[in-house]
């Protein structure tokens, strides 16, 4: 039963001729350079002040077009019937569709988070536990680039349906550090300690003034939120300098970090015998 389908596959390459080869090779050739070409335009034109994520999403979009158009002219070019060619493809189209819901609605998610510019690539974003860089933004899913250099591939779909937190969407953030002192501490001289080294620090900025919170009496000494603006881009720097800074301003006022403990006091009682 297998020898008809494998005999009438070989016919019909025996049937291409040179002539037929060097046509496909030909339109091979000018399809691409125009599918080239009217991605260059639309870049140039319509998208120019479009973001990467858009242009790359367009990019893909013209190419799976485009190879699909060129696709099927070259099928046209070997005497393969279009109408017999658009009926198969229909069949094929739905069984398809059946099968891969999924990914339709992945790719319907993906153009609702175009519309909302929630996120570009470079952004750092958060969904649900992930955070990483946005490395790519594909049809059905993007693919975050994690700070430990692992690539993760989060679909489109979830993305909607999950809160997605962009960390570097402004130009500026603050970074809230929650610290703890002492009761016998001078709050007045804490308060006027930490306005000082955010001051003093070269990656803190001087507009909006650092947030100081007194939040609530612990069981070891004092909660306090400090909450400090610095440019997106120094994240890193920022966080280790003020912590060294923190900590030598601390120690040179006396101020105490204090750490979980139990302080136990005995009494003796007088002898009953």
């Amino acid at each position: 039963m297998n020898i008809l389908p494998l005999e009438s596959i070989k016919d019909f390459f025996k049937s291409i001729s040179y002539s037929q080869v060097f046509s496909i090779a030909l339109l091979l050739i000018a399809g691409i350079v125009l599918i080239r070409i009217v991605r260059f335009v639309l870049n140039r034109t319509f998208f120019k002040k479009s973001n990467l994520q858009n242009k790359m999403l367009i990019n893909k979009l013209v190419n799976y077009i485009g190879f699909l158009i060129l696709l099927i002219i070259i099928l046209s070019e070997l005497g393969l019937k279009l109408s017999a060619l658009l009926g198969a493809a229909g069949v094929i189209g739905i069984a398809v569709g059946v099968a891969s819901q999924k990914s339709l609605g992945n790719i319907i998610s993906g153009f609702f988070m175009v519309t909302e510019k929630s996120f570009e690539i470079g952004d750092v974003i958060t969904v649900g536990d992930k955070t990483g860089v946005v490395y790519s933004v594909e049809l059905l899913s993007i693919m975050l680039k994690t700070f430990d250099n692992l690539l993760i591939r989060i679909p489109n779909e979830t993305l909607i349906s999950t809160d997605v937190v962009n960390i570097t969407r402004f130009p500026i953030r603050r970074m809230d550090l929650f610290l703890s002192v002492s009761y016998d501490s001078d709050l007045g001289l804490v308060m006027d300690v930490l306005q000082k080294t955010a001051r003093n620090n070269s990656h803190c900025l001087d507009e909006p003034n650092p947030f100081i919170l007194i939040k609530s009496f612990e069981d070891s000494g004092i909660s306090i939120q400090y909450g400090i603006w610095f440019e997106k881009t120094d994240y890193v720097e920022t966080r280790n300098s003020i912590m060294q800074d923190l900590l030598g301003e601390f120690r040179k006022s006396g101020i105490v970090i204090p750490y979980p403990h139990i302080t136990v006091k005995t009494e003796s009682f007088p002898s009953t015998s």
